[in-house]
């Protein structure tokens, strides 16, 4: 299997800690999907040295930036060239089981009208993205948000009723700004609406954002990390006693209800990320990866939309270090961790790798960071997850 993931690098309006590159002008939407096709023209072949079955293309992501600030045909003819020029799983852009194929788009609240729901479900999209962030508008407001909290409800009860039956909201936690009793709200709400599907992130501070810019003059800092730990146990413990799983260190899902298709709500995409499933990246800013090379395109949308020719990338070969430290650090962000197996077989010199790693790994054994099962498999536990950059860094070769 494949993925594809397309950047829309448009916003109305820029948040305060966002670090993912897009931009608000409206000037250069109209030259947007000329540019796309001219890449997707070019990358048509990007596939190709896989195995026939490995080429299938079976999730599609399509974010940002904000994706549903552009009108709906816009999508449409994004997802037309997409169908000419790659090979889809039988059934694609028709179905409603992610585990044939997986179709999200991410919105904002504000852009969600009946009219537009259901015109995206008539494009064949299976699964909404949602930032809401937050249920108090004090927070949203902060934020740059767009929204307010009772547009979020609105909105997804609109899509709700549109027909989509696999949504994924997310949240942020971790700013001075929020007490104990408002996240306590936040998770009560979202776990009032149910959706299937839960993100939750902790505050960052990217570069190049209002809110590094903030920092940098004083007048922000992030909170103690006693209390963003304390936070995040309380995400862990409202959402499990929810009913959802947390299958990522930020994720969380639901499992399927009776007679559904699916055993559980989990992105398929991201989770093609953390297995290092080939996926092409198309898009100002965009990402692509295939066995041992991995490409960027450069955060330009000028360049982007205006050059004739596709010089608008670099890329990088892996190392035989830099693939067992990625599977490493990948697989260890999920429940599922990685068997020692699957780290002994991706390289001929993994078995040094793994001997250079023993003596960190047993001592975190021994310490309870880590735990190892009959068959092999090392993960970190659930409970230690919020620390887990720090035991993944420290196992690096």
């Amino acid at each position: 299997m494949a993925g594809i993931y397309l950047h829309t690098p448009f916003c109305n309006k820029k948040c305060i800690y966002c670090g993912f590159y897009s931009v608000v002008s409206k000037r250069l939407r109209d030259k947007y999907i000329p540019a796309l096709e001219r890449e997707i023209l070019e990358r048509r072949n990007f596939f190709d040295g896989l195995y026939p079955s490995e080429r299938i293309i079976r999730t599609l992501y399509i974010g940002g930036g904000t994706p549903s600030v552009l009108p709906v045909g816009v999508l449409e003819k994004a997802a037309k060239l997409l169908k000419e020029n790659f090979r889809f799983a039988e059934g694609a852009f028709e179905t409603q089981n992610p585990d044939v194929f997986e179709f999200t788009v991410e919105v904002n609240p504000d852009d969600i009208t009946e009219d537009y729901a259901q015109s995206l479900r008539k494009l064949g999209i299976n699964r909404i993205s949602m930032g809401v962030q937050s249920f108090q508008d004090s927070h949203l407001q902060w934020m740059g948000r767009r929204h307010d909290a009772s547009q979020a409800i609105k909105a997804f009860r609109i899509l709700r009723d549109a027909g989509f039956t696999n949504i994924s909201l997310d949240l942020i936690f971790g700013f001075p700004l929020m007490t104990e009793r408002d996240w306590e709200d936040n998770l009560r709400t979202v776990a009032e609406l149910a959706p299937e599907h839960i993100s939750a992130y902790q505050l960052g501070i990217d570069q190049d954002t209002p809110l590094e810019r903030l920092a940098a003059s004083g007048k922000f800092s992030l909170l103690p990390e006693e209390v963003c730990a304390a936070q995040y146990k309380t995400l862990q413990k409202r959402l499990s006693d929810a009913g959802y799983i947390q299958y990522e260190v930020s994720n969380f899902c639901l499992h399927s209800l009776s007679g559904q298709v699916t055993a559980d709500f989990r992105s398929r995409h991201n989770s093609s990320y953390w297995k290092r499933i080939p996926y092409l990246g198309l898009g100002p800013g965009a990402h692509s990866f295939i066995g041992r090379h991995r490409e960027w395109n450069f955060p330009d949308v000028d360049s982007y939309c205006n050059l004739s020719t596709f010089e608008i990338r670099e890329g990088e070969n892996l190392s035989s270090r830099d693939v067992f430290n990625e599977i490493l650090m990948l697989a260890l962000r999920t429940a599922d961790g990685v068997s020692l197996k699957t780290l002994r077989e991706c390289d001929p010199q993994s078995a040094i790798f793994i001997s250079q790693m023993l003596p960190a790994l047993q001592g975190f054994q021994r310490q309870g960071l880590i735990q190892m099962t009959a068959a092999g498999t090392i993960k970190i536990p659930s409970e230690k997850f919020f620390i887990s950059d720090g035991i993944i860094r420290d196992l690096f070769v």
